[in-house]
């Protein structure tokens, strides 16, 4: 398919000779002779390239950028401002502002094609990698989720049944108890629906660098309040009151509260999980080189440092690392949500000592 490229300049004999040259090149070029003008053919026809000039009357072109930057359909397209030997200084500001590349005119003809060819080039890969991973993320969840949505679903359908066929022979107790274990399955088969949908998400928005940029707007005050009440929640529904060992220091943070409240809830409900009653599960925060720094430790089962490596792969959408080790869905939507909000996440562990720590650092709102 041929690759179509806006030109936006308002001098008409420069405009002509970059349309001609597209031309020669077997490339679509596409001539605005303003910003205004430009900026609606832009969204009309969805160029895979713009050229524009800096300096134009109406509407100039860090105004062309910025407008096109606002829309998330044009966001995204490769952006070549072209600028005067005298406005040098003016074009790289233009980088900073998003531009991909700037170009001196007068220009050569064969400088100008090796730009629009690196740039579109560029794109390419870029567009690949993206449908990799999206293809790679979609083949994982097709293989994996029937197997993962089985278990609570035979016990919701069994149950369920039993209770139609047999209701008349029930005590209450037993019905009860039934209900009980089909309200327990609904819970950890909506838990899995959302962990995956969640993640697919997240996957999907670390392929999207613009949107990005939306993570900053994200404030949270009161981290240690709502970590602390995660933390008592999960150790009474594990009836472990006893075994939780918190310390806490409060510290605003650059993350939506239900973001930091997923994390949280990952992380501590994994070390309840996977450590025995009467063992400590210990979660603390501290402030570290202006970082929030928060760590859950317990004394389970450990961790192997080739499972450690697995976490965030797509594979962990398998049976064998969801259940058996127990930290794969969980933690990979934590490593990922630490990332993507400017972050890290390390996983220390000793299967012959039997201690598993989770690190999670978060930029602080301020400072």
């Amino acid at each position: 398919m041929t690759a179509k490229i806006l030109v936006i300049e308002d001098e008409q004999s420069i405009l002509e000779n970059i349309v001609e040259l597209l031309e020669a090149e077997e490339l679509e070029g596409i001539a605005a002779g303003d910003g205004i003008n430009g900026l609606q053919l832009a969204r009309e026809k969805k160029p895979d390239l713009i050229i524009c000039d800096i300096m134009m009357p109406g509407m100039n072109g860090y105004e062309v950028l910025s407008s096109l930057q606002e829309d998330p359909d044009t966001a995204t397209i490769p952006f070549i401002f072209l600028t005067a030997k005298s406005e040098k200084p003016d074009a790289r500001k233009g980088m900073t502002l998003g531009a991909d590349d700037y170009i001196t005119k007068p220009c050569k003809p064969d400088e100008l094609v090796q730009a629009i060819a690196t740039r579109l080039k560029k794109q390419d890969i870029l567009k690949c990698k993206s449908q990799e991973k999206l293809h790679a993320l979609r083949h994982s969840i097709a293989l994996s989720m029937p197997h993962e949505l089985k278990t609570p679903l035979n016990a919701i359908l069994g149950f369920a049944e039993l209770l139609v066929e047999s209701s008349d022979s029930l005590g209450s107790s037993e019905i009860k108890e039934m209900g009980q274990i089909i309200l327990d399955s609904g819970e950890r088969l909506h838990h899995m629906i959302q962990n995956f949908l969640l993640y697919a998400e997240l996957e999907m928005l670390a392929s999207e660098p613009d949107q990005l940029a939306t993570q900053d707007d994200c404030e949270v005050t009161y981290a240690t309040s709502l970590i602390r009440d995660r933390a008592i929640k999960l150790a009474t529904l594990a009836r472990r009151e006893e075994d939780l060992n918190l310390e806490l220091l409060e510290v605003p943070l650059k993350i939506s509260a239900k973001r930091l409240n997923k994390l949280a809830e990952e992380l501590i409900d994994n070390a309840f999980k996977f450590s025995e009653p009467g063992t400590p599960v210990r979660v603390t925060s501290k402030l570290e080189k202006k970082q929030f720094v928060l760590t859950v430790s317990d004394r389970g089962r450990g961790m192997s440092p080739a499972q450690i490596a697995e976490v965030g792969a797509y594979m962990q959408f398998g049976r064998k690392i969801y259940e058996q080790q127990g930290a794969g869905l969980g933690l990979a939507i934590v490593k990922r949500l630490a990332e993507l909000h400017g972050g890290t996440f390390a996983i220390e562990s000793d299967r012959a000592a039997s201690y598993t720590t989770v690190r999670v650092t978060l930029p602080t709102y301020k400072f």
